[in-house]
């Protein structure tokens, strides 16, 4: 068969016929008496076998060594063609994210065109400056799509590129607070960037990555009141990661939101941890019970068990009068830890101190979770109708059994900042508990609230 009918049955052009002889992939047969090449039908069937492998990806070199050597094992072969595959796609689905994300941010020229490319260019910058940089910009110098900046908040590792990131989402929401208000880079158009960003944040939170599922969570909350951001952080008041659910309780309660209310006591007992950098459960060591004087690690200096002034600042409680002198109970910084070492002096002992468990390791940055609750059931609680609700469910808790010591002490100091008369009745109930620092505790509270 000549090459022009060979090339009519297999579709190969007959100039690729010839590039093929020339490489020695496919010799013809023989010739015509007048020069012409003349292909057999087994050359033909190698020309289909040489164009099913090219479909697969193989190069004419690998064609050529799969066809012609004899030990050729094509199982590696085709692990790497699947590899290269992949990489391929992951490519082509990269750049055609990249396009999507231009054409949102609807650019009326190549200049705009150029502007957002570099933005987006910044935000997978492999230096945190330079991501830092190309986020604040992106929402004065070019309208970046909220999707792009949702990814890129999910990933970041570092905290302060993150905190521009949200900043820029949040400004990128508009007043729609994500509510399908804001589209575009600027919380302007039809809603759907900011639909979109909400969707991809509500996929974060069911990353199986600790990390991610967190940084979702920390996003939404700063994404304003609309609507939808409030629906999915009640969604995720139910949410299997603890710190999850306590990061949504505390957003939810700056908000007003009773639903947070549960969540906020349970983060007090301890049962929720993990929020503003607090990680592990553990037990944290060398408080424990101080008798006759001795000193008493990051507490702060305890003097005259019987003297009558002065306690300083307990959780946000106030100065306490008329339980002992105690002078610098320790200062809770936003790190989890107490400062401040100090010595015990006076007579007496002092009971019911005792461990202080499911604390933890800490990391990060971020206040303790029983003090970040205590404060938002305290906001809540300005509103009259939430107040006793409030109260009646801490005092549940502190008359609970299976709650450790720790946690009852810290139930009563959180009705320091609850009105009403179902706090009062709680506390002439507490003042006389047996454990002397719950009972202490609720003494000065019910002192102050005399005193208001």
């Amino acid at each position: 068969m000549l090459i022009g009918d060979v090339a009519r049955r297999s579709g190969v052009s007959a100039r690729m016929l010839r590039h093929y002889d020339t490489l020695g992939l496919v010799r013809p047969t023989g010739r015509t008496g007048a020069g012409y090449r003349e292909y057999s039908e087994d050359d033909i069937r190698r020309i289909f076998h040489i164009e099913s492998l090219r479909s697969l990806g193989l190069s004419l070199r690998e064609v050529g060594r799969a066809l012609d050597d004899p030990g050729f094992t094509p199982a590696e072969l085709v692990d790497d063609l699947v590899r290269q595959t992949r990489e391929r796609i992951a490519a082509e689905m990269e750049l055609l994210t990249r396009l999507r994300r231009i054409g949102a941010a609807e650019p009326d020229d190549w200049e705009d065109v150029l502007q957002v490319t570099a933005l987006l260019q910044g935000l997978g910058s492999k230096s945190a400056g330079a991501r830092q940089r190309a986020a604040l910009s992106s929402v004065e110098e070019a309208p970046v799509p909220v999707e792009a900046l949702v990814e890129a908040v999910l990933n970041e590792t570092d905290p302060y590129v993150a905190g521009a990131l949200r900043w820029a989402l949040a400004q990128s929401a508009g007043d729609g607070g994500g509510d399908g208000g804001g589209g575009g880079g600027r919380g302007e158009g039809d809603g759907e960037e900011s639909g979109g960003g909400l969707a991809l944040l509500a996929e974060g939170l069911g990353s199986p990555a600790a990390e991610v599922r967190r940084r979702a969570v920390q996003t939404v909350a700063a994404l304003g009141d609309g609507e939808a951001v409030t629906a999915l952080l009640r969604d995720a008041l139910g949410h299997p990661d603890l710190a999850v659910r306590g990061r949504a309780a505390l957003a939810l309660g700056a908000r007003g939101e009773a639903d947070a209310i549960p969540t906020l006591i349970d983060m007090i007992v301890g049962e929720v941890r993990g929020v503003g950098g607090v990680k592990g459960s553990g037990e944290a060591e060398g408080v424990g019970g101080v008798k006759g004087g001795g000193e008493v690690n990051g507490v702060g200096e305890v003097e005259g068990v019987g003297g009558t002034k002065g306690v300083g600042e307990m959780n946000g409680v106030g100065e306490m009068n008329g339980v002992g002198e105690v002078n610098g109970v320790g200062e809770v910084e936003g790190l989890g830890g107490a400062k401040g070492v100090g010595e015990m002096n006076g007579g007496g002992e002092m009971e019911g101190v005792g461990e202080v468990n499911g604390v933890g390791e800490v990391s990060g940055v971020g206040a303790v979770n029983d003090v970040d609750a205590a404060d938002a059931l305290a906001a809540l609680a300005s509103d009259p109708a939430l107040a006793d609700r409030i109260a009646a469910g801490l005092v549940a808790r502190v008359t609970h059994g299976a709650v450790d010591p720790a946690a009852r002490r810290r139930l009563t100091q959180a009705l320091a900042d609850i009105p009403g008369a179902t706090t009062s009745r709680a506390l002439e109930h507490l003042s006389g508990d047996e454990d002397r620092a719950v009972a202490f505790t609720a003494r000065y509270l019910l002192t102050r609230r005399g005193e208001r």
